[in-house]
């Protein structure tokens, strides 16, 4: 778990074929998916997933990606994405953590930033949304 993290989940992802190049190693903009998987279920583990996000009024683009690539992820292997949401001030900030299951051995580290869009003005907004972390409280204090 990541130290600053105010909720985390985890999701376990078998590596399929057509998300590997022809050595069988994942392809790197691939990754990007294992992310969004593990951030979906983060979201919905707050009653907050994309379809409760538009209901709210709000869409949250991603709008920074890092991610450094330590070990390949191969065909057929088995991983475990970690995700971590650690700030919520002005924007959501998540980091991730791939591992191998089998070894625990780390093979990716990343994280995105998403900022929060009023669907109806199309408007930024600078400050995080009261719909957003009253979802996040019920979670952690619920």
């Amino acid at each position: 778990m990541s130290k600053n993290s105010l909720l985390s989940e985890s999701v376990i992802i078998d590596v399929p074929f057509h998300d590997c190049d022809p050595m069988q190693v994942v392809w790197h903009g691939n990754y990007a998916r294992y992310f969004e998987v593990a951030r979906s279920a983060l979201l919905r583990k707050m009653n907050y997933d994309y379809e409760e996000m538009s209901k709210s009024g709000y869409v949250w683009p991603i709008v920074d990606m890092r991610v450094k690539y330590i070990a390949s992820a191969r065909y057929a292997q088995k991983i475990k994405v970690d995700a971590h949401l650690v700030e919520v001030e002005s924007r959501l900030k998540m980091e991730y953590l791939i591992t191998c299951l089998e070894t625990g051995k780390t093979l990716t580290k990343a994280s995105t930033i998403q900022l929060a869009v009023d669907l109806e003005t199309q408007e930024l907004q600078f400050v995080t949304p009261a719909v957003f972390t009253d979802k996040l409280n019920g979670e952690l204090h619920g």
